[in-house]
């Protein structure tokens, strides 16, 4: 490439959409140090707060929700479409883009519509092991398509793995970890479950580990939970001695909560999969019971490598806490050979394999390949 990009990212609502759009957009920078990066979200979305922290240029288009039924929605869809593709194109002659990639998430259909009908290259990224309607709409419109798991089935598609951010890649838990101690408060002698449901957080955990919290600091557990904004709950005091149990509401430093764990328990996003996996931490995985079953999917490797434990949301009760948690974590054997097996699920450089698809399809743009 001979030239400054400008590309295009396309993607939002959750942190699974924006941790491999920023981990991307760092990736390029390092590749094209001059490069304009433009991130495109819709308002309301956790994108308004954290791509402008990260320091990258974010732009708000009309959100245009795919109707799930027939209602007043559905009719207002087609419009609200045509207005978000019309103001995405007018962003995309505004930055003079050479290339939209979309992450998935109610920005990118309209993205990756306005980069079809402007003649600008198209790559698409899914981050889930079952592919969105995104993604499947984005397999139509171009040959630049990349997976992150193995049971993905999509045309013409490479498996890059999940991009990461160099945060997370580059962490060194060890080295890290007296400060997350401080940071949050935690006894270094004892051992330490990270409880997170992901960016919004994950009511049934939360309620499964609320009433679980006498169990846990009887059996000399502390926690670290992480329940999403306005999810918060309180564990109480506990008795002189007791272990520590941690509630905060988000973390903006998920390095520091990862250098303190011996274990996660986490829903299985795409996301927190490759994540946890990257940094050869055990995991118990609760896989969201609503949708058509991926976070079940994206777990099934880590699951059947011996890195995860995979536990349905029906049957993760206080109960089942109280009787299993204890016993696997203080298991350091077990617990050594979940984080040997976790590490081999690495993506260590799957933000880079992500950019080098990028630049091709730029490249071929330029030799006026379609």
């Amino acid at each position: 490439m001979n030239h400054t990009p400008s590309v295009v990212l396309a993607g939002g609502g959750t942190a699974g959409h924006i941790s491999p759009l920023l981990a991307t957009a760092e990736a390029l920078l390092i590749a094209h140090p001059d490069a304009r990066i433009t991130v495109l979200g819709s308002h309301g979305g956790l994108e308004e707060r954290i791509v402008p922290a990260a320091g990258f240029d974010l732009r708000l288009i009309p959100k245009a929700a795919f109707p799930r039924r027939p209602d007043l929605d559905a009719l207002r869809f087609p419009v609200r479409l045509r207005s978000a593709v019309r103001t995405t194109r007018q962003l995309l002659r505004e930055v003079d883009a050479d290339a939209v990639v979309g992450f998935g998430g109610f920005v990118s259909p309209p993205a990756l519509l306005a980069a079809r009908r402007a003649g600008v290259p198209i790559v698409v990224h899914e981050g889930n092991a079952m592919p969105g309607m995104a993604t499947k709409l984005g397999a139509r419109l171009t040959d630049h398509v990349a997976t992150t798991f193995r049971a993905t089935d999509l045309p013409h598609a490479t498996r890059t793995g999940m991009p990461l951010r160099q945060q997370i890649t580059s962490v060194d838990r060890a080295a890290l970890r007296p400060e997350a101690l401080a940071h949050y408060g935690l006894d270094g002698d004892r051992p330490t479950v990270l409880v997170t449901g992901g960016s919004l957080g994950a009511k049934s955990i939360n309620d499964a580990f609320a009433g679980a919290v006498g169990d846990l600091r009887a059996a000399g557990i502390q926690v670290l939970h992480i329940t999403g904004r306005g999810k918060e709950f309180d564990p109480g005091p506990g008795a002189p001695g007791d272990p520590a149990y941690v509630v905060v509401p988000y973390a903006d430093r998920m390095e520091l909560a990862y250098a303190v764990a011996d274990l996660v328990v986490t829903r299985a996003g795409g996301n927190m999969v490759c994540e946890v996996g990257s940094l050869g931490l055990p995991a118990v995985f609760v896989p969201l019971p609503h949708g058509n079953g991926e976070q079940r999917l994206n777990a099934a490797d880590a699951v059947e490598a011996g890195a995860a434990v995979l536990v349905p949301d029906d049957e993760f009760t206080a109960q089942w806490i109280a009787a299993n948690l204890p016993d696997l974590v203080r298991d350091t054997d077990r617990l050594a050979a979940m984080s040997e097996a976790a590490a081999g699920q690495g993506h260590q450089h799957a933000a880079a394999a992500l950019v080098a698809i990028i630049d091709d399809a730029i490249g071929e743009r330029a030799h006026g390949v379609r």
